[in-house]
């Protein structure tokens, strides 16, 4: 079936609509023409596609960022959840999280209700054409990270984005690290081009780290020509587990930044306001949280002042471990949340504020 491709590659570069072929054609487009027989094809395109105009002198970037492994303080989700809510987005495709997704290791919430189940919350991972707030295009994927089949994956979202004509992707992740919530939220840079990369926001060495879904994409893309970029925001690892929407103004932001594209944030950056606040209270109404803090941020100053050769995963010296620190932090905003839900936790609204 690849002989099919140069018809859809035909119909974007020439700004057709690609619902304006026969119907007969779009069927077998959509069946073969990223070169996947049936029983491979682990995705449905929208019928009728979405129009993506694109100038000649701009580029269409795919932005990347799905939750699960990279996603600390659901910072991958917020932003992504920000840009389908507050920008101009149509389905273009949607992956089968039956094939890609293990339901026993992330269980989608279901509702029960008095004597019955009243509702299911069905995972979603699906690709959108969306234009900024200049009326600029591009793509966004995003949902749950796929458990299954990463290398069939990557291939048809490269294979798609070759279609629509991307030449950029950005990724987006965030991963938990010793940090203060009280001090600017530092940021790994990574590209194909590897001296793209400021010099603020490299690791400085040479680690191995767990892949991920979006990882490999941004690697595969990279492989074969695309300019694909990414972004890793840390996360203050006391706050990983729970939405911190200050990681995810960060990540748009630097998206901006790499890619141009206009993101409206004001809203993010209130929920931001709101929780940076809440955290505060917590702290300065205990004393031991208020040390562990203050312990946190003399190892990021001292990090800070080191080369840019060394970097806060590997900090030495008479201080407690970020582990260490992380792991009293916790356990005093687990205490003080079971406080809180016992005395009638936090309203229905304070949650929504977050979502």
């Amino acid at each position: 079936m690849e002989h099919m491709a140069p018809i859809a590659r035909y119909c974007w570069g020439t700004r057709q609509r690609l619902d304006a072929l026969p119907r007969a054609i779009w069927h077998r487009v959509r069946k073969g023409a990223h070169g996947m027989d049936d029983q491979a094809r682990i995705y449905e395109l929208e019928f009728p596609s979405p129009h993506i105009e694109v100038s000649a002198d701009s580029t269409l970037v795919l932005v990347h960022g799905l939750e699960g492994f990279a996603d600390a303080g659901q910072a991958v989700r917020l932003a992504t959840d920000h840009l389908r809510q507050s920008l101009e987005t149509e389905l273009v495709a949607s992956f089968s999280v039956d094939d890609l997704v293990d339901y026993r290791s992330r269980r989608p919430p279901m509702t029960f209700t008095s004597d019955h189940f009243s509702s299911y919350q069905a995972p979603e991972l699906s690709l959108y054409a969306a234009k900024d707030t200049n009326g600029v295009p591009f793509l966004l994927l995003s949902g749950m990270e796929p458990d299954f089949k990463w290398e069939k994956f990557t291939s048809a979202v490269r294979l798609l984005a070759e279609q629509f004509g991307v030449t950029r992707s950005v990724g987006l992740s965030a991963i938990p690290m010793a940090t203060p919530h009280t001090r600017p939220l530092g940021v790994i840079g990574h590209s194909s081009n590897p001296g793209e990369v400021p010099a603020e926001q490299r690791l400085g060495t040479e680690v191995q780290v767990p892949g991920s879904a979006s990882a490999l994409l941004e690697y595969r893309m990279g492989q074969h020509g695309f300019d694909a970029r990414g972004f890793s925001v840390h996360v203050p690892h006391y706050l990983a587990q729970s939405p911190y929407p200050a990681a995810a103004v960060t990540l748009l932001k630097h998206l901006s930044d790499v890619s141009g594209l206009s993101v409206p944030l004001a809203a993010l950056e209130e929920a931001a306001a709101d929780v940076t606040r809440q955290v505060e209270e917590q702290v300065e109404a205990s004393p031991e949280a208020v040390a562990v803090v203050r312990a946190l941020e003399q190892q990021y100053d001292i990090g800070a002042r080191q080369s840019e050769e060394t970097n806060l995963l590997a900090l030495d010296g008479d201080l407690p471990s970020g582990d260490e620190l992380g792991a009293q932090f916790e356990q005093f905003l687990a205490e003080q949340n079971a406080e809180s839900d016992d005395a009638g936790g936090p309203s229905p609204e304070d949650d929504d504020r977050l979502d």
